[in-house]
């Protein structure tokens, strides 16, 4: 048989098909494609163990300067062999042979959807001595897709180098994640998807650029090289936003400026940070009053009290707190002096951060969402504020604002009185300091990944530590693209919700730590380790011709049929 690697001897749905070699055990690696075809059905499926075996052990233990290189010849393969561990993936029915006469027959169901050939899930098993062999070119296309719509190449099949896609267009549909130890090139991998995503224009993407690398070109630290950004490959599409009026952005002028209205905080945004500032427990005592007192406005009315001012009677020689001050505030208001001007100190450090505005000249959040609505995308570069607080409240505060418009948008929809809303994509790093088992059921980016895509808004989430994020939202990620990880908690956590777990621990722990990663879930039809594309100046190219024409391999949708799977 053509490209055959060896036969089944044995194994189970569970614990996989036994392969035995036919060739050198190093001619086969972890992690390989390969496809068993046995009757009318073939099965695909990944290489998870090799194990060096023997009929007779005598002849394994045996020292081999002690065997002439004839019998050492003969043995090899028959009494010592090697068994590949195959784990099953997908099954494609193939259907009856072509001069069966029931072919006809089943090609007609087939057309009528009567009958689904797959691929789909394994729940049988081919016959002893089936033959295995490498997945070929097209094995891969069947599997992962051709050039087309929507189709974005992110790398290529480690031993044979054929291209594997992702599906765009699907791979917005739930919120994703990107994974990896530091220095793993993590951010050159976001770079790349988020540059598909753009060129395709599946989505309009907000990226909360924390540590300011995917807006204006950057310096690649290992190869001392210029890498574009993302504003220079897209131009005018790629809007680039700062903190703070005058903010600018690695020496460079942004698109626009973001400044935040005192108006629009919550007393639940300040829950948020009550790590970052260090609230006590008597802060929520404190901020339900204020909400009570000055309703929408509580943050500004808040702010313009004076700590410790006081009144002196002359008379008595005494004093008490002046009409303005928090303390004559917290008296009228059954709240604790101390406590209420703990915290005006502690806000204190938000209302004076520069983007912060008791009456902004215009409304920023408003812009972002007519770009993001229009064609563009943005990117919030957060320039000098890369602390926690910064991160936490700005992020968080923008995100409530956009998905409260987002529901709207979509209620609209689905009443006939609004077209379809674009989906929207939101790229966060640093991930566990948002979506830890302690806020994730606090925050807005908790509230969206548990949606999946109810109100077309998902998340792309990009953490080097994903054991750092609640499991119930690690559990709703749909497709996971994870480089190297050395701690087994990461592993563990990356894992979460798949199925087959155990079989995959071993190939992503055994993964290089640069350029190797494993796609898994819902972007693919079946979890496969690639070797990643290069972020070089080929990608670039590509990325400056425009978007993929469609191919008739490949079949779509109209937005009208996209919006209705979602309500089906």
């Amino acid at each position: 048989m053509e490209d055959s690697i060896g036969y089944i001897v044995g194994g189970g749905l569970r614990e996989g098909f036994n392969v035995r070699l036919t060739v050198p055990a190093d001619e086969v690696q972890e992690g390989s494609f390969v496809v068993c075809e046995n009757g009318r059905f073939r099965y695909y499926g990944l290489v998870t163990d090799l194990r060096l075996g023997a009929t007779d052990p005598r002849f394994a233990d045996e020292r081999p300067d002690r065997i002439s290189p004839a019998i050492q010849r003969a043995l090899l393969g028959k009494t010592v062999h090697t068994t590949m561990e195959m784990y099953p993936t997908l099954l494609m029915d193939m259907g009856p042979a072509l001069t069966d006469p029931k072919r006809a027959e089943w090609e007609a169901a087939v057309d009528a959807g009567k009958e689904q050939p797959g691929p789909k899930p394994v729940k049988t098993i081919p016959a002893h001595h089936a033959n295995v062999r490498a997945a070929n070119a097209a094995d891969v296309a069947e599997i992962f897709g051709m050039a087309g719509e929507g189709m974005f190449a992110i790398g290529e099949t480690i031993e044979q180098g054929y291209p594997v896609r992702i599906d765009l267009n699907k791979f917005v549909k739930r919120s994703s994640g990107i994974f990896g130890a530091t220095g793993t090139g993590k951010s050159f991998l976001t770079r790349m998807v988020l540059a598909g995503l753009m060129r395709e224009d599946v989505a309009a993407a907000l990226v909360y650029d924390m540590h300011n690398e995917y807006a204006f070109d950057d310096l690649d630290s290992d190869k001392d090289e210029t890498v574009m950004g993302l504003k220079s490959l897209f131009g005018t599409k790629v809007q680039v936003a700062a903190l703070g009026k005058g903010a600018m952005v690695r020496g460079k002028t942004p698109d626009f400026t973001l400044e935040l209205a005192m108006k629009n905080f919550t007393v639940k945004d300040i829950y948020l940070l009550s790590e970052s500032l260090n609230l006590t427990d008597t802060t929520a005592v404190t901020l339900n009053a204020l909400e009570q007192d000055f309703k929408e406005n509580w943050f500004t009315e808040f702010m313009k009290l004076e700590p410790g001012a006081v009144d002196f009677d002359p008379e008595t020689g005494k004093s008490t707190p002046a009409a303005n001050s928090v303390a004559a505030w917290a008296r009228s208001n059954n709240v604790h002096e101390k406590a209420a001007e703990a915290l005006h100190r502690k806000l204190k450090i938000i209302a004076d951060k520069p983007y912060v505005q008791e009456n902004p000249a215009s409304d920023s959040v408003r812009a972002i969402v007519d770009k993001l609505e229009n064609g563009r995308h943005v990117i919030l570069s957060f320039g000098d504020y890369e602390s926690d607080l910064d991160y936490l409240l700005v992020s968080n505060l923008l995100t409530r604002r956009l998905r409260d418009h987002w529901v709207k948008k979509t209620e609209d929809f689905k009443n006939g009185r609004a077209s379809t809303p674009r989906q929207l994509l939101i790229a966060i790093e640093e991930a566990h300091k948002l979506l830890n088992p302690h806020l994730a059921k606090q925050t807005t980016f908790g509230i969206i990944a548990r949606e999946l895509r109810k109100y077309y808004v998902t998340l792309l989430v990009v953490d080097q530590r994903p054991s750092g994020i609640d499991d119930e939202i690690m559990s709703q990620l749909g497709t996971r693209i994870t480089g190297w990880l050395g701690d087994d908690d990461d592993i563990r956590a990356v894992l979460t919700g798949l199925a087959g777990r155990e079989q995959l621990r071993g190939m992503l722990a055994r993964l290089q730590e640069k350029q190797e990663v494993l796609l898994l879930g819902w972007g693919v039809k079946m979890p496969i380790p690639v070797r990643s594309r290069r972020y070089d100046a080929e990608f670039w190219r590509e990325m400056k011709e425009g978007k993929t024409s469609s191919s008739p391999a490949i079949s779509t949708k109209s937005k009208e049929e996209d919006a209705n799977d979602i309500f089906f």
